[in-house]
């Protein structure tokens, strides 16, 4: 820590892809259940459940969570890891049976790799039956398999990203910890400098990086940008910590959190983005809100970055890892 995922007890997340699809599904889960809320805030989002995280809903706790490629196709994965919660008993006791509470949310990643094989249930059960405890992998892994960066000349000029996380921890042993899906539209910045670090490039044979903000403010007619700045895109973010918030405290949280988006992602929340910041509590630590979404806040924007840094090239589109 902070690099990386910090184990948050109870807490299992779980990685299955199809490698030569370019595409996968990450999942977390808690049999015991974890308060969840979140905030919507692309144009574009895709989902599933996401009713029942609203404060009033009649679930209080959640028992998976599912973010996915294949665009809505993809949905499908989260039947997998219902199946996998209920063979547990795991579930919103409904009397006559137990049913699995499983939000989800997808990217688009059909550009690259295959756009006719898609996440299904049987690749949400194996993420849901591959998920520990321990260190999460980052990069080319899960939901952020095919996924890439800097889309305003298309996937011709694009960067690979993937999965990125990054743990902050409060006074007391709170730990905060943020996983990034980054499939952006846009650039990511380095937070500090504001150094575009990956992003839409100047040519298919460059890595020089083309300011996306700058040029979608003098138009779309600019040489190369695809027509009306068009794409489907997202960046999705679970933040989760062992402090003990209420589906209203989470909802803050979350909301807070997406600073770290806007810190990194420019530009963000666009209308081609399906963005979308959850946050997860589990445990019964004691932390102020605001800190909590402070924390998260920075673990974001760490975590984005990372997205980028950690992923390598795949499906002939150039990742930052393991370059000079």
């Amino acid at each position: 820590m902070p690099a990386g995922f910090g184990p948050i007890a109870g807490l299992k997340i779980g990685h299955a892809q199809d490698e030569a699809a370019l595409t996968g599904c990450t999942v977390f889960v808690c049999e015991q259940g974890m308060v969840a809320a979140c905030e919507v805030l692309g144009g574009a989002v895709g989902e599933r459940e996401l009713e029942t995280l609203r404060p009033g809903h009649i679930v209080e706790r959640i028992h998976g969570l599912v973010l996915v490629g294949g665009s809505a196709f993809g949905l499908d994965a989260a039947s997998g890891v219902m199946r996998w919660c209920e063979e547990r008993g795991v579930g919103f006791d409904a009397g006559v049976v137990r049913v699995p509470i499983v939000p989800s949310a997808i990217l688009f990643d059909l550009a690259v790799g295959s756009a006719t094989r898609r996440p299904d249930a049987a690749m949400g059960y194996a993420a849901a039956q591959a998920a520990v405890e321990g260190p999460v992998e980052e990069g080319n892994a899960g939901a952020g398999t095919g996924a890439t960066v800097g889309k305003l000349f298309g996937i011709e000029r694009a960067i690979k990203a993937g999965i990125g996380c990054w743990t902050e921890e409060l006074p007391g042993g709170v730990r905060v910890a943020a996983l990034a899906v980054v499939n952006a539209f846009s650039d990511i910045r380095e937070p500090e400098t504001g150094r575009i670090i990956a992003g839409a490039r100047a040519a298919a044979d460059s890595m020089e990086f083309v300011d996306t903000a700058a040029a979608m403010r003098r138009g779309p007619e600019a040489p190369g940008v695809r027509a009306g700045f068009s794409g489907t895109n997202t960046v999705l973010v679970v933040v989760a910590t062992d402090a003990s918030l209420t589906k209203m405290e989470a909802q803050r949280v979350a909301g807070t959190a997406s600073e770290g988006m806007a810190r990194t992602v420019s530009p963000a929340f666009t209308k081609f983005d399906g963005d979308i910041v959850f946050a997860l509590s589990l445990g019964d630590k004691k932390a102020d809100v605001d800190a909590v979404g402070a924390a998260a806040a920075e673990a974001v924007a760490r975590a984005i970055v990372r997205g980028v840094t950690e992923a390598r090239t795949a499906g002939g589109v150039p990742g930052l890892k393991g370059r000079e």
